[in-house]
């Protein structure tokens, strides 16, 4: 299972090998599009198998069960869609020329996240790849691609897939997938591919008509989910295990980002995704190549990035939704919705020192207390952002911090990702402040399916109290006007914040403290009566001063220890980036220093 792909169809010296795992079935098929049916042989435990020429590479087919034609849920392209023919692809078929490539250490991880029917105009693999060298140059260590699962129509998220191991057909495919990721390579650029193990899209859902894939037993916000630990289990583990080590192994994808973690109900004894980590270390162990896992968690329970040999399921990072929710509120942001229980400063403060804001403190929102204090686990395992797709597009207008914020404060944010002591993410276009929203899309053909995401759209933002009707998710428009204004980035005010962004990633990862994510040597003081915070950060070498204002206003601030071997290394406000201060030297006059409105100071101290 780790060294090669299993299930489904797969090629061995021109051969079809077939296995398929449906466990009610009396008789199952494979009927090519041209020629007979091939039947497969019942194994144990409810798999059926077979090799055959008969079914070669590109070839389309369809899965008979029991005279009923479908899709195979196994399929790695559906040139058609999802309510299409299969098409067979053999996986080994990619001439790479990574070979010297071994991914980048997991700290050095600077992450662009980036949707591919938005990205660019074309909205292809192809389209990514004529952007990577502005990528690099920007500064980008790792691009982090929203899921490519073949999903309904040509417009989605992509968190509505229903074929997990098909690369979405008018991305450009599996092919197309492989030939972007050995570009990123030749780039110096690792790729994470963001998954969905935790729930399935509704239209062009066949798993039921395959096997127990599902189960009652436990609700998500999608339906009912995934069974991991109820009656067939064992085999629906595989599947999801066998489509990770798939994107690594086959793909040579770097990291995987697992979205929403916490909808995986599993109650074995060993858990679901302690399963993964042991099945992608066996892989590693056999090429020598890394691959990390990034969960995204909303339970605060470090359990998940602990180490197995500390109990833990031994994932490598997660997203702090909390990191971005307090600066934004420190940023001037309305606490509503689920921005009700963040406090501003002194929660970023938290942020900072404890990487969850709620980390045994009780909530209000709720009402229990909430949460872990990850004290051990390193800055590393902690992935922020000012922005992400989840933040921007679930806002019912989709506006992203170029339409709410300040020019000087949207320099600010972008610093208090950059100087924390974990790994930062832009989310596409935020570096050059694309003034296009990023809305809710899809691309449906089930009409009662169509009303109920409309209506579901609408009842989301009631605790927001927004006025007014969301965008239709169905309308093509919706799509169309959440793609990036490329012709917009060179130029004006949005190339000064391209150079302001690329110093900032630069500075990043050449100064010798910010450059490691280390937790440990750092003292936060936030003052919430200034709305600033003081962060310190050291190394054997260095110490640096981070000055954060949050307010509208001048405040001034007392830098701690002050001594002559001190000198300002960057300033938001620098005329510069279009900031107001002309002369950085002013700020050196005396120990008191005066931060200009929404800004951040960076002082170096040599220790």
């Amino acid at each position: 299972m780790t060294n090669r792909r299993t299930l489904g169809v797969n090629f061995e010296a021109g051969v079809a090998e077939i296995l398929l795992w449906v466990p009610q079935a009396k008789q199952v098929s494979i009927r090519p599009d041209t020629g007979n049916d091939l039947l497969l042989e019942q194994k144990t435990r409810g798999y059926w198998q077979m090799r055959t020429g008969e079914l070669r590479p590109g070839m389309n087919y369809h899965v008979v069960i029991d005279g009923e034609i479908w899709p195979d849920i196994y399929s790695l392209y559906q040139p058609d869609g999802v309510h299409g023919a299969s098409s067979a692809f053999d996986v080994s078929g990619m001439k790479w020329t990574d070979q010297r490539w071994g991914n980048i250490p997991l700290q050095n991880y600077l992450i662009y996240e980036l949707h591919t029917g938005t990205f660019t105009p074309e909205g292809t693999f192809d389209g990514i790849a004529k952007k990577l060298d502005y990528l690099v140059s920007l500064g980008i260590t790792a691009i982090e691609l929203m899921p490519v699962a073949q999903f309904p129509g040509d417009r989605n998220w992509g968190y509505d897939g229903v074929f997990p191991y098909a690369v979405h057909n008018s991305y450009g495919g599996p092919a197309a997938l492989q030939q972007l990721i050995d570009q990123c390579h030749r780039k110096g650029l690792a790729v994470i591919l963001d998954v969905v193990y935790n729930h399935l899209g509704p239209e062009g859902n066949h798993f039921g008509k395959y096997g127990p894939f599902f189960t009652d037993k436990y609700k998500t916000p999608w339906g009912n989910a995934i069974n991991f630990d109820d009656a067939g289990c064992d085999e629906v583990r595989r599947y999801f295990i066998e489509n990770a080590l798939m994107w690594c192994r086959d793909f040579h994808v770097d990291a995987l980002r697992l979205d929403a973690v916490h909808a995986m109900k599993d109650f074995s004894p060993v858990h679901v995704l302690k399963e993964l980590r042991l099945a992608l270390n066996d892989l590693m162990q056999s090429t020598g190549k890394s691959h990390y896992l990034i969960a995204e968690c909303d339970l605060n329970d470090h359990r998940f990035i602990d180490q197995l040999k500390e109990r833990g399921y031994g994932l490598d990072s997660q997203w702090i939704d909390e990191f971005h929710h307090a600066l934004r509120i420190s940023a001037g942001g309305k606490p509503e919705g689920y921005y009700r229980d963040f406090n501003g400063i002194e929660d970023f403060g938290a942020a900072f020192e404890h990487a969850y804001v709620y980390y045994g403190r009780y909530s209000e929102h709720r009402q229990k207390t909430f949460g872990t204090d990850p004290v051990e686990n390193q800055g590393q395992q902690f992935v922020v952002f000012s922005q992400n797709h989840d933040q921007v597009g679930n806002r019912m207008l989709g506006e992203r911090s170029s339409a709410l914020f300040s020019f000087e404060m949207q320099k600010l944010m972008a610093a208090s990702v950059m100087v924390s002591p974990f790994l930062p993410m832009l989310f596409m276009g935020e570096e050059y402040a694309e003034s296009n929203p990023f809305l809710y899309f899809v691309s449906h053909t089930d009409p009662e399916l169509i009303t109920a995401v409309q209506k579901g759209r609408k009842a989301e933002f009631e605790a927001f109290h927004t006025e007014g009707d969301a965008p239709d998710p169905q309308d093509e428009n919706t799509f169309y006007r959440s793609k990036l204004q490329w012709e917009k980035a060179g130029s004006g005010i949005h190339r000064t914040m391209f150079n302001y962004y690329q110093a900032l990633l630069n500075l990043r990862k050449s100064h010798p403290v910010l450059r490691v994510p280390d937790r440990r040597n750092m003292e936060v003081i936030s003052n919430k009566v200034n709305n600033t915070l003081l962060l310190t950060r050291w190394s054997d070498e260095k110490k640096i001063h981070c000055l954060l204002n949050f307010s509208t206003r001048e405040r001034e601030c007392m830098l701690p220890a002050f001594k002559e071997n001190v000198s300002i290394i960057f300033n938001s406000a620098s005329a510069q980036w279009a900031g107001p201060v002309i002369n950085n030297d002013a700020f050196l006059t005396s120990s008191l220093i005066v931060i200009p409105a929404q800004s951040i100071l960076i002082f170096e101290e040599y220790v």
